[in-house]
């Protein structure tokens, strides 16, 4: 039997705004305007400014583990801009890293300090005034793309003009659920997104270490889903391909495998000490690439930015957050009947038992005492 190519595949690379802020015009056409760029520049000034002062709420105590968004803004800034605009009730499912696609989809900035205050109020998503859904962050790694693939095959049997995108992390790939969850999205052929967030790091583990293969994205290719990778670092680049990626989903049904090639400059959460294992001049490398820095380049180059507008901005900034701290710092205490409410349809009438075994004191054996059993 004669040889014979039974496969052959492309996966292409997409950058639009390079690291000194230059744009191609040309693949540009039809994307952000000038407006947009300026508006997505101040919320990702906003955000940064956000992931500083959450650092010193949890390090002065008044916050548990936090986990920065700095230097990954853009990806998820271009791509929930586009989620805003297209589509019909798409669905946001997150992970940690994606604060300003929330925000930009309606979420509450206290939300996210709520959350990691261990507030579960944080969890509690309102309706929100963007037609987008949105679910509570996860944070089990890679088990939520599944969660977005039923969430988009629901939509396809009630035929529902919108999407369900989930981002997640390249460690999350070294998880079969999200192997899973890709798997069906294909065969069933659903509007579902991902958006993988190659940051080079999963905690410690580098990305040579998280796989065999030459790129993340490419592991969409086994499941028949269209493949793309962007530098994670250009809105224009995020924002166009995840268009297109809820135009394929809403007219083919198709979903889409997003690979957004970016860096955390910051430790993978409060809880972590990078130095330990980063080379500072990777880091380095990756701080000229900063999304913030690029697109303040491009503005200026445009002469649509200058030092004045960059201190209204961080002034702006440094209020909104201020008040974001208040209102998270501000609300009323849980009470413990919160446990019980939000967990149970109804109690009917066994609230008190439940309080009772909820707070019985146990042994060094994990044995609540003779007397407490009695009591109780």
């Amino acid at each position: 039997m004669p040889k014979k190519t039974i496969y052959e595949a492309r996966i292409d690379h997409i950058q639009l705004l390079d690291e000194h802020g230059k744009l191609d015009e040309k693949l540009a056409k039809d994307t952000l305007t000038d407006d947009d760029v300026i508006f997505l520049y101040e919320q990702m000034s906003i955000c940064r400014w956000l992931d500083e002062i959450a650092f010193k709420l949890q390090r002065s105590g008044r916050m548990g583990t936090y986990p920065q968004n700095k230097g990954q803004e853009a990806g998820p800034a271009g791509a929930g801009l586009a989620l805003s605009r297209f589509g019909d009730r798409n669905w946001l499912v997150p992970c940690y890293r994606e604060n300003i696609a929330l925000f930009l989809n309606g979420l509450p900035m206290e939300k996210i300090l709520l959350h990691w205050m261990g507030d579960e109020r944080g969890n509690q998503i309102p309706e929100l005034p963007g037609g987008v859904n949105i679910l509570p962050i996860a944070i089990p790694i890679g088990t939520h793309p599944l969660h977005a693939v039923g969430i988009a095959y629901a939509k396809k049997y009630r035929g529902e003009k919108g999407v369900a995108v989930s981002f997640f992390g390249d460690g999350a790939t070294s998880e079969g659920d999200a192997h899973e969850a890709m798997n069906f999205a294909s065969a069933w052929k659903v509007p579902a997104i991902f958006f993988c967030q190659n940051n080079f790091w999963a905690i410690s583990v580098p990305r040579s270490l998280q796989t065999g293969s030459e790129t993340i994205v490419q592991k969409g290719l086994a499941y028949g889903m269209h493949c793309v990778q962007i530098d994670g670092n250009d809105i224009f680049a995020s924002f166009k391909i995840m268009k297109e990626a809820i135009d394929r989903a809403i007219k083919k049904g198709e979903p889409t495998f997003i690979e957004a090639v970016t860096y955390r400059l910051g430790d993978h959460t409060t809880a972590d000490d990078a130095r330990r294992y980063r080379d500072e001049k990777e880091v380095e490398a990756w701080r000229k690439k900063d999304p913030l820095i690029r697109t303040r380049k491009y503005l200026e180059s445009k002469k649509l930015w200058n030092d004045k507008k960059q201190a209204d901005i961080e002034a702006r900034a440094k209020e909104i957050v201020e008040g974001v701290v208040e209102r998270a710092q501000g609300i009323e205490a849980p009470v413990f009947k919160d446990i019980f409410d939000s967990t149970f349809a109804s109690l009917e009438g066994n609230e008190e038992l439940l309080r009772q075994r909820a707070t019985r004191r146990t042994n060094s054996l994990g044995q609540v005492p003779e007397q407490e059993r009695l009591r109780a």
